[in-house]
This record gives structure tokens, sequence and C-alpha cells, in this order.
């Protein structure tokens, strides 16, 4: 029974167990982070500008497949982890066991589909001509590791479903250090280039997902239980139910970033450059934030299965004040460090202009981090209570507002109102999920 147990946060003190929970999962998230950002870091500086734009126009369909990925496993851990706060260990696995043949079939087809679409895509985004090859084929490397891709978010938003945050930030962990390791060997000791940096990539995240497999087996091997089934289609049904619009929501933050890297591109590749060193930037900064969310949404899932509502108001409380004072501190940090960071990506000297533009991406955006993060810790409620209508309406009307605002007015501002459609979109989808989480309609909800 404590091999069951271990992991749950039905009981206890809430601030303690948060904390403890969110902590590993911040972590985890910027080794993920930290290791992407890597890949930038060395193109810009071993290859040059032009390399590192080529990275920078595939990144927002490798962080649409990545959204999907997490999407799709985070939608998963929510009737995971209703299901282990309710005590139900045989359901629970029989879960997981569906789970995981799903996302293998899933990204096996998105595999096949994305090696087929591959350079029309790229061409449909405007991807400069100077760029395309090198853009192109590292998307091409990428679509080749999808099964590991998912498989890995998924065992770790299993692992999170069970209250357990330590294994994957230790597989993050591996996983950066060797991607770093692998990318300074193949740029630049045998000059692969960009294709290089997407097979660094590709391998760091296929032996974190065969590790973390044979991890996730030996705990579940530890949790008592009868026989369970390998597969249930009812249980499907309830995870797809959750999953699907987990992953229109992650899927429509990088549609968002699609269409607005396709205005972006018109702008040129210098342009593109800073922008792209400003968005890496952001996207680490911005994790704590997302795991503070992530954290509050398996929260409320056991407590919801455990039919213990009363206590995720407490937790709320708790996570808003992380997620906003955590934001506070990274815009003081980004506010006299800006410069500093994006130059990480770009030769001083010689890309000045590139740099000023990133810079001021990041001074304006970084303010509204607070917004950001209370927005995320808002829809962790309403994803973990399954309330997927309010938390959809969020999403979607979040990204209208970015990509409306960005295409209205990006060549009378020269592109620049990139970095004030962030904090617009991000403050209409935090009044939306208020007046859900204040009316209360989502403890209603049930999944399991």
């Amino acid at each position: 029974m404590e091999e069951q147990l271990k992991g749950s946060m039905v009981s206890g003190n809430p601030t303690k167990a948060l904390i403890g929970f969110t902590l590993p999962m911040v972590a985890g998230n910027l080794f993920q982070q930290f290791y992407n950002i890597m890949d930038s870091i060395i193109v810009g500086n071993v290859v040059g500008e032009e390399a590192l734009a080529a990275v920078g126009a595939s990144t927002a369909i490798t962080m649409l497949f990545v959204m999907v990925a997490i999407g799709t496993g985070v939608g998963c851990s929510v009737v995971i982890s209703q299901l282990f706060g309710a005590n139900q260990f045989e359901k629970m696995k029989t879960a997981i066991s569906t789970a995981l043949w799903s996302i293998l079939g899933f990204s096996i087809f998105l595999s096949l589909l994305g090696v087929v679409i591959n350079r029309g895509l790229m061409r449909l985004m405007g991807t400069p001509e100077n760029i395309f090859k090198d853009a192109a084929e590292y998307m091409q490397i990428y679509f080749f590791g999808f099964a590991f891709l998912f498989l890995y978010n998924a065992f770790s938003a299993i692992f999170n479903a069970l209250g357990d945050s330590r294994k994957p930030l230790l597989f993050l962990m591996f996983s950066s250090l060797l991607n770093i390791v692998l990318d300074l060997y193949f740029v630049a000791e045998l000059h692969m280039g960009v294709p290089g940096v997407a097979w660094a990539t590709l391998i760091s995240q296929a032996l974190s997902a065969f590790l973390s497999f044979f991890f996730l087996m030996r705990k579940l091997r530890r949790i008592e239980t009868e026989k369970y089934a390998r597969f249930d289609v009812e249980l499907l049904v309830n995870m797809v139910k959750v999953a699907i619009p987990t992953v229109v929501q992650q899927s429509i933050v990088s549609v968002g970033m699609l269409l607005i890297q396709s205005a972006v591109n018109r702008f040129g590749s210098t342009f593109l450059a800073g922008y792209t060193a400003a968005t890496k930037i952001d996207g680490i900064a911005i994790v704590p934030m997302v795991a503070v969310g992530n954290a509050m949404s398996t929260y409320v899932a056991q407590n919801m299965g455990a039919k213990k509502p009363e206590r995720i108001s407490v937790g709320y409380r708790i996570c808003l004040v992380m997620a906003a004072g955590i934001g506070l501190l990274i815009a003081v940090v980004l506010h006299f460090t800006g410069e500093s960071f994006v130059g990480l990506f770009l030769d001083t000297d010689a890309s000045a202009e590139a740099i000023s533009i990133g810079v001021n991406y990041l001074s304006t955006v970084s303010m509204f981090y607070f917004v950001m993060g209370s927005m995320n810790v808002s829809n962790g409620v309403l994803r973990g209570a399954a309330d997927m209508g309010w938390f959809l309406s969020s999403s979607v009307c979040n990204l209208v507002t970015r990509v409306a605002l960005t295409y209205a007015l990006a060549d009378v501002t020269q592109g620049m109102i990139i970095m004030w459609a962030n904090p617009v979109g991000w403050s209409v989808g935090l009044v939306i999920t208020l007046i859900r989480y204040f009316q209360g309609g989502w403890k209603k909800k049930e999944i399991i």
C-alpha cells in the first residue's frame, strides 16, 4: 500500500505537496528548453546567422508537433490522475497501457504525414530561399523521430500523473547533457551544420524514451494489483474526451506561432534571427509558469478523483502566488540582462540590429509574464477537472486575439506588434478562465 500512496496529493499540507511536486517539474522543463536553446546557440555561433534563421524557421512547425505530443500525454494523464486519486489501481494500469499503445500508433501516423508534407509546408510559410534547404532538411530528420518524441512525453505525463515529478527531471537532465555533447560533436567537429542539430535531438530523445519506459514499467510492477486489461475501449474514449481538447489547445498555441512566424518571415532574415533568439529565451522564461499550471492540473485531477474538491481552492491560491511571483522575478531579470541573453545566439558586432529587435521583444513581453502564469494556473484547474469546453474556449480566444492583432498591424509596425499581441491574448484567456472558476461549474464535471 505504501507504493500505491506514494505521490498522492489528496491529503496532508497542500502547500508542501504542491511545492515538492512543482519544483522538479520546473527544473525538468527548464532542462528540456535548455537543450533546445543549446541547438540555437551552437548553430548561431559556429555556423552563422543564416543557419540560426533556418532553425528558427522550423521552430513553429516543430513546436506544433511538440505541443500535440505534450497535449496527448497531458490529456491522458488527467484520467490516470483521477483513477490514482480514487485508488482504482487496476483501471489505472489499464488506462496507462491503453494510452501508450494508442499514442504509439498516433505518432507513427503523424511521422509519415510529416515526411510527406514537409517541403510544401515550408513553402506555404514563406520560408526565405536562402535558408530553405537547411530548414527543410532539419524538419525531415525531426519527423523521423516522432515515435520517441511522443512516447517520451507520454512517459513523463504518466509519471507526473502518479505524483512522481522527479523521474522526468532525471531523464531530462540526461537528455539535455547528451544533446549538448552530440551538438558539439556533430556541428563543431563533424561540421554537419543544421542537420547535425536535428540528429543530436533525435538520438537524445530516443535514449530518454527507452530509459523512461524501463523505469515506468518497474514502478508499475511495484503497485500491487489484480490482473488488468492491456487495452480498454471505454477508457480510451474517456481519455480521448480530455486528450482531444488538450491537443487542440496545445496545437492552438503552436498554430498561433506558425501564423505569426509566417507574418514575421516576410521582414527578412535579420528580423527573423532577432525574433528567433528572443523567442528561444521567451520559451525558457515561461517554462516555470507552465509547470505550475501543469502541477495544478495534476493536483486538481487527483483531488477530484478522491472527491475532495474543497482542497482545490487552497491549492489554486498557492499556485497563483507561485506563478505570479515567478513571472515578476523573471521579468526583472530579463529587463536588466536581456541584451546579454540575446547576444548568446548572435555575433554582437555583425548582428547588432537583430540583437536590438530581440531585446525589444523580451523587454515588452516579460512585463506580462505574471498574467501568463495566472492564466496557466486557472487553465490547470479546468483541465484537471475535465472542464474541457471552457478550457478550450480560453485557448481559442487567446489565439484569435494574438493572430488578429499581428496580421492587422504587422505592416504598420514593421513586425513589432508581435511583442504586444501575446500579452493581450493572455489577458483575454485569463478573464475567461476566471469567469468559469468563480462561477464554479467545473466542480460538477466527472470523467471516471
